[in-house]
């Protein structure tokens, strides 16, 4: 899933544009009024319609289930007419486009029987959208799967007739797709990758299983806990002697290992935690012996070469190339910043070794020595509706868009606002997005954003993108406005580049559409944004002190959260190579001994430090186990390319709406289509490079 978020300035029905540090108090102002107009209007007037929309919301539990029988019933109806078709009578205008138009028609359908599932109060919904989800699923599955849909797609791709590019790309990624599915292999094989497609899924569920069912904890005395602040201990269930339960769970072991001052402490939970659920190790070896077979039937030398040859890093060989690279660059810094930490421990602990346990402590410590930073006092300048003001504020500055609050909007909850996207220049309507921050109970818990309906051209109409931003923050309530920490006001930029993103793309065909882009390229942009919530000038646009919000946030404290920021960051990222090497390595080689490469590996990129006695991320690494195997590596791909975007095009002009400009149209504009190391290429005038990644890392302690 991907990402999002941002809000609102109204004056005279609009937002409105504005620049410099009185505008972004008076920004402030207006959306504060504006909330307070729309929340006390009455909604009992007749909802707006949205033009070009075809989702639907607000549908009951009954409603959803007939819909998603109504798609499965239409799109099989589609798929049987273009199956039909004779191999030498085939053209675009009746198989690509037909299939091209029925997944543009059909995705807002779709996301209309299954979002609900993350906003609804109602728990019957929330059940139907399940099924629905499931029966559809077992639909797309079977689709998938036809080899007469194969044969014709095929017979097109070897005919050469197409429109445009873009269509000779739908055709080509759709034959990608069966193939993945083994339907160019004799049955026999066929066969046997669906058997392995099966015990992966269910040595998967398995694995997931056992660390969900998993109930450890260690106990400890409130001495053994010294340095946990007090309102932590509080929430933690006592054994009825005196001793606290420290649960194996990252809501517990996290601050444990951040804060607790006892070094014994921190080294019993880290070597508990690393060894939960050794049950897993064997299946985790098997399900990677079973990837390594399905790999080899469709092909391909390895596992990690099938997961990563159709993403923007292309094959392993390139993935191992950057880790090593990048953490071969950072070595010497990374050893300045675990020098510093061993001399901290030295003051405290005295001659005790340093550990891997010891990380998150002295990291925490030597910040707190070396940088003047509380988060508490830092969260006062973060209202909720002044840095969705300062958001929007950015982002039209950046990139020429309009933001245009809908009043009677139908939504699904008194909170939901919905908001229209105009191009500056031309006034064009480019497309919508819904805001759902605000928490209540039943509620999907974290902040991303959700494709409602993906743009394209269907017969001549053109759908517009929509998206959803949901979060979880809370409300003003009694005069208190809602604050934001500031690891959540960085989140939300990100996610809210997502929106932009989605609604600036301008494919014509769904699948090019959105946010399904590369998994490698989809999360750069919003990376690249998040350095706005790190400069001076653009913190200011979307922060003010609660109390009174022409109180700038002061510029000390803007530099302590950028050297915040890269502080010990060589360390930090040392710890994340080391994780995405062994997810790499055990995809990419077979019959490897995990529990000997983990020891073997650890010190090689911890620059000495050895692993914990007996501990092993592959027991409870559920990255590397489902969902990314393989492809843990692409955080830190994003990053690396954000890095060098924002050095090289906005660093020294934040707000340079002609380079904004250039970006929307070459990175934004194109969507799926296009290669994205191209297009990057293409936007820098460059090749792409490490360099700034590096730089942004260097000096940090």
């Amino acid at each position: 899933m991907s990402s999002d978020q941002g809000k609102r300035e109204q004056r005279s029905g609009r937002l409105v544009a504005l620049t410099g540090g009185a505008a972004a108090v008076f920004l402030a102002l207006a959306v504060n009024f504006a909330v307070s107009a729309i929340n006390s209007r009455s909604r009992n007037r007749k909802k707006r319609e949205v033009r070009g929309s075809n989702v639907q919301i607000n549908l009951t539990a009954s409603e959803i289930l007939r819909l998603a029988d109504r798609i499965i019933a239409q799109s099989k109806k589609v798929y049987d007419s273009v199956a039909a078709i004779p191999l030498d009578k085939v053209t675009c205008a009746n198989v690509l486009l037909p299939l091209a138009e029925l997944e543009g028609q059909h995705f807002p359908l779709v996301q209309s029987c299954v979002f609900p599932k993350l906003v609804s109060t109602s728990e019957d919904v929330r059940k139907a959208c399940a099924e629905a989800e499931r029966r559809i699923d077992s639909h797309v599955s079977t689709c998938s799967k036809r080899e007469d849909i194969y044969r014709v797609v095929k017979a097109l791709v070897a005919r050469g007739d197409y429109m445009s590019s873009e269509e000779k790309c739908f055709a080509k990624i759709l034959v990608q797709d069966f193939e993945r599915n083994g339907l160019n292999l004799p049955m026999t094989k066929r066969e046997e990758l669906q058997r392995l497609k099966t015990q992966i899924d269910e040595l998967s569920m398995q694995y997931i299983r056992n660390l969900n069912d998993d109930q450890s904890y260690l106990l400890f005395t409130e001495i053994e806990l010294a340095g946990l602040p007090p309102e932590f201990l509080k929430v933690l269930d006592e054994d009825g002697k005196g001793k606290y339960k420290i649960s194996l769970k990252s809501h517990h072991v996290s601050p444990t290992l951040e804060l607790c001052k006892v070094g014994s402490t921190r080294k019993a939970v880290a070597v508990a935690y690393g060894r939960r659920c050794e049950a897993n190790i064997p299946i985790l070896e098997k399900m990677i012996q079973s990837r390594h077979r399905l790999a080899r039937l469709l092909g391909y030398g390895n596992y990690a070469d099938y997961a990563i040859n159709h993403r923007m890093a292309g094959s392993s060989s390139k993935v191992f190339d950057l880790l090593e690279d990048i953490s071969g660059n950072l070595s010497e810094q990374a050893a300045r910043e675990l020098a510093i930490l061993r001399e901290l421990k030295k003051q405290e602990e005295g001659e005790l070794t340093f550990g891997v346990e010891d990380l998150l402590y002295y990291v925490k410590r030597a910040r707190d020595q070396q940088i003047d930073l509380d988060f508490g006092d830092v969260k006062q300048y973060f209202p909720v509706n002044l840095v969705l003001s300062g958001i929007f504020k950015i982002c039209q500055d950046l990139f020429g868009l309009r933001f245009e609050i809908i009043e009677d909007a139908e939504v699904w909850h008194s909170d939901v606002e919905l908001f229209s996207v105009f191009d500056l220049s031309s006034g064009d309507l480019m497309g919508y997005f819904y805001l759902d921050i605000y928490s209540r109970e039943g509620k999907y818990a974290h902040t991303c954003v959700v494709a409602l309906q993906n743009g394209s051209l269907i017969g001549g109409r053109k759908l517009i993108p929509i998206a959803l931003l949901i979060s979880q923050f809370e409300k003003e309530v009694d005069g208190h406005p809602g604050l934001l920490r500031f690891p959540e006001v960085v989140n939300l930029l990100h996610e809210f580049g997502h929106v932009v993103q989605y609604i600036c793309n301008r494919a014509s065909i769904a699948r090019f559409s959105g946010l399904r882009l590369d998994p490698d390229f989809v999360e750069i942009p919003a990376r690249m944004l998040e350095n706005w919530c790190y400069e001076s000038l653009s913190l200011k646009l979307i922060s003010g002190f609660h109390k009174d919000i022409t109180k700038a946030i002061d510029d000390n404290i803007c530099e302590s959260l950028k050297r915040w920021r890269s502080s010990f960051s060589a360390l930090r990222l040392k710890q994340e190579i080391l994780y995405c090497l062994f997810d790499q390595i055990i995809h990419s080689t077979e019959d490897v001994d995990i529990q000997g490469l983990y020891k073997h590996l650890h010190p090689k990129v911890l620059l000495g430090l050895p692993a914990l006695e007996g501990t092993n991320p592959a027991s409870s690494f559920p990255g590397s186990a489902i969902g990314f195997e393989a492809t843990c590596y692409s955080r830190i791909w994003s990053e690396v390319f954000a890095a060098d975007i924002f050095a090289s095009k906005f660093s020294v002009d934040l707000f340079n709406q002609h380079t904004g400009m250039q970006f929307r149209n070459k990175v934004f504009a194109p969507g799926g289509e296009k290669d994205p190391l191209q297009l990057l290429s293409d936007f820098l005038g460059k090749e792409p490079s490490i360099q700034a990644f590096l730089d942004a890392k260097s000096d940090s302690c």
